[in-house]
């Protein structure tokens, strides 16, 4: 994906065929009333979540191509009338997460307008993804046979299809001589954002062998003995390895870990997932709040992280996870901006939201330039981190955790 005045991401460039009659569309949604220093409003964890779900679904969640029960994440806010189409920018795992967070809500609070929120984002992923639930990059399958998985056991929903087929797409690309997958069809590149949500989906369908292997993968090969971090990824063949820490790679990592303690019995990985929560306090948290992404993907990075923080605390007890995800999610809260009464959070949960004063060149986001703090919080990215971190802390919370 391409954003503008940004490095290109690791995202591709889609371009749908056809045409839209735009006149179709309404105008952009505008902010009318910005709130700061929003910090200190009582709300227990499951109003924060439901708030966070509330600005996501206002300012992003629109009708795909005006077709009915087909829904998806408009990806900034405001935005303008080509972003509203859904004809330009096509990014599969940011609405893949969209549905995790959608499964999140619906398991909080099972209404019938959740969970056919959950049902209508399916349609639109797949009406979207034009040619069948499958793509080339094996992280945005994963994610989203996660999200599926997560549909039909916490909420009774049917995706056995879609599952099926997302599976035998992963075990395809499995390459015997290294162990892993890679990052997408005919790449050379094993990374870790790829291979660790590709586990956890693989030990959930059924195949905790593979996932083990992928787990091990990770450990012998991208952990990084100085800090205990899992590193970016490995270049094959000839072993050059990408030194980069992200956050999330630490999420994919911890939650594969944990979820073969549980379905294997085997202490190694308890070991494994414990021992990378604490590096990633050590080194990855400010005052114990997970440490800032950018804009663009990175925005994801964070949540995903609160994400497996909060599994490693609820399966394996681990309370230095809880701790994280509590100190992340009431950072995130106490230093969110309120636009139109909803709340807007920011790449770093530790410092407020960037919103300039006077708030009117905020009001023209839509075209603006500058501003770049203010801007990355446009991202749909940015606000599913939060919302994702939000759902995460309840989910501790409502276990007395």
């Amino acid at each position: 994906m391409v954003r503008p005045n940004q490095q290109i991401s690791r995202r591709r460039v889609l371009f749908a065929a056809g045409a839209l009659g735009l006149t179709t569309l309404g105008q952009p949604a505008r902010p009318r009333a910005i709130t700061r220093g929003a910090a200190g409003t009582p709300a227990g964890t499951a109003r924060r979540a439901e708030l966070a779900e509330q600005a996501i679904v206002a300012r992003h969640v629109r009708s795909l191509w005006g077709l009915p029960g087909r829904e998806l994440g408009v990806l900034v806010w405001p935005a303008s009338l080509r972003e509203q189409s859904s004809l330009g920018r096509w990014c599969y795992w940011w609405q893949a997460h969209l549905l995790d967070c959608a499964v999140d809500a619906a398991h909080r609070d099972p209404t019938r307008e959740r969970l056919d929120r959950v049902a209508d984002l399916a349609r639109g992923i797949r009406a979207r993804n034009v040619t069948g639930w499958a793509n080339r990059y094996y992280d945005d399958m994963a994610w989203l046979a996660l999200a599926f998985d997560r549909a039909q056991r916490l909420l009774g929903l049917d995706f056995a299809a879609p599952l099926a087929e997302l599976r035998a797409a992963l075990l395809a690309g499995w390459n015997a001589d290294v162990g892993a997958v890679p990052w997408r069809t005919g790449d050379t590149f094993y990374n870790t954002p790829a291979i660790g949500p590709t586990g956890i989906a693989l030990a959930r369908l059924g195949d905790p062998a593979r996932a083990g292997q992928l787990a091990g993968f990770l450990h012998d090969r991208l952990r990084d003995p100085a800090t205990g971090l899992i590193l970016d990824g490995v270049h094959e063949p000839g072993g050059r390895i990408d030194r980069t820490v992200r956050t999330y790679c630490q999420g994919v990592a911890i939650g594969l870990d944990t979820e073969l303690a549980t379905r294997t019995g085997d202490p190694t990985h308890a070991r494994r997932a414990s021992a990378l929560v604490t590096a990633v306090r050590d080194h990855l948290t400010d005052a114990g709040v997970i440490a800032a992404a950018a804009g663009n993907d990175s925005g994801l990075f964070m949540g995903i992280l609160a994400r497996y923080l909060a599994d490693a605390a609820l399966t394996l007890r681990d309370t230095t996870a809880a701790a994280v995800v509590h100190a992340s999610a009431r950072a995130a809260w106490d230093h969110r901006a309120e636009v139109d009464g909803l709340p807007l959070f920011g790449t770093d949960w530790a410092r407020p939201v960037g919103v300039p004063d006077p708030p009117e060149p905020f009001l023209q986001l839509a075209g603006a330039a500058t501003l770049a703090a203010a801007n990355l919080s446009r991202d749909l990215s940015v606000q599913l981190s939060a919302w994702l971190l939000l759902e995460a802390d309840h989910r501790l919370a409502a276990a007395g955790l």
